[in-house]
């Protein structure tokens, strides 16, 4: 084995298999997706950047959500959609690992910025009165760089293990970008210490954060039932209800993905999940967010109102 082996210099995206005419239409579509989530997510940016009774530490962390969101979108949907175009698909070895560290980095930062959210949520809810203390701008810009620091760190861990494998063939990778599972299966070497830091990283990314979620979530539905006025109990669920379905397509997605058995056909399981998670989880969150935020949807009036008076 050692004498036949030899450095892979290049991989080849299989990507999705299927006719030209189908691999043009997909390549419409996810064209339109991908407009969407750069427009959704820059009009959200600039709502909270125009408007400034969106400077709220909510909103702060709402920023940071739409950037990564702008940037997983982007690390993974244009080099899939030129694939989609040319009949060249292969991507040289340098790009794919800097690919799969930033699709790692940018996943457990959202996770991360996402868990920060239910936190500023649970603080302005359960303990309004020292909200303003307890959240100020020093804690929220420590969180939010805590949040990017630690998801590079961890991608920065799972791209040191890949680079220890040699890859020796094939360079076929069954995806439509390179992603990290689908990267480990053309390791011609035990793969079994990575498969361990990955699951270890799903439960420290993944489930702990999903607990502390739930159990916020429970004492803010608590907290919700006690408010007395209607109107506070349906701008506290309007808040919070946007959140928690960004944070279930999120977590789900990601659940199902890394740490439910696989069905009898992984790869193809793993390449839906993988559009579902880098295409339409981007698309979806500033449209959760301008449909069921009253915040949002307000902000958005004031600055249509603004560009008629000019």
């Amino acid at each position: 084995m050692t004498g036949n082996q030899s450095s892979v210099t290049e991989f080849l995206l299989l990507g999705f298999p299927l006719s030209p005419r189908t691999q043009l239409l997909l390549f419409g579509l996810f064209s339109l997706c991908y407009a969407f989530t750069l427009l959704g997510n820059g009009a959200i940016l600039g709502l909270i950047l125009l408007d400034s009774r969106l400077h709220t530490p909510m909103y702060f962390f709402l920023s940071h959500l739409a950037i990564v969101d702008i940037s997983y979108a982007s690390n993974n949907v244009p080099k899939m959609l030129a694939n989609l175009l040319n009949k060249k698909t292969t991507i040289s070895f340098a790009p794919c690992i800097i690919q799969t560290f930033l699709y790692m980095a940018f996943a457990h930062t959202e996770c991360l910025i996402l868990v920060m959210m239910c936190y500023d949520r649970y603080v302005a809810i359960c303990h309004p009165l020292r909200y303003s203390v307890i959240m100020s701008w020093r804690v929220c810009t420590a969180q939010a760089v805590t949040s990017w620091a630690c998801g590079s760190l961890l991608a920065l861990v799972h791209v040191a293990l890949i680079l220890r494998l040699p890859f020796c063939g094939p360079h076929e990778i069954n995806h439509f970008f390179c992603e990290i599972l689908s990267v480990l299966k053309l390791a011609c070497a035990d793969t079994r210490l990575n498969q361990v830091v990955i699951f270890a990283a799903c439960v420290f990314i993944l489930l702990g954060p999903l607990c502390l979620v739930l159990v916020s979530y429970a004492c803010i539905l608590s907290a919700i039932l006690r408010i007395q006025s209607g109107e506070g109990r349906r701008k506290a669920f309007s808040t919070c209800s946007s959140h928690l379905c960004v944070v279930g397509l999120f977590f789900g997605s990601a659940i199902v993905m890394y740490m439910a058995p696989k069905s009898r056909h992984p790869e193809e399981q793993q390449k839906i999940l993988s559009l579902f998670y880098s295409l339409f989880n981007p698309m979806l969150n500033p449209l959760i967010y301008s449909l069921r935020n009253a915040e949002v949807k307000g902000a958005l009036r004031r600055v249509k109102w603004e560009q008629r008076s000019m």
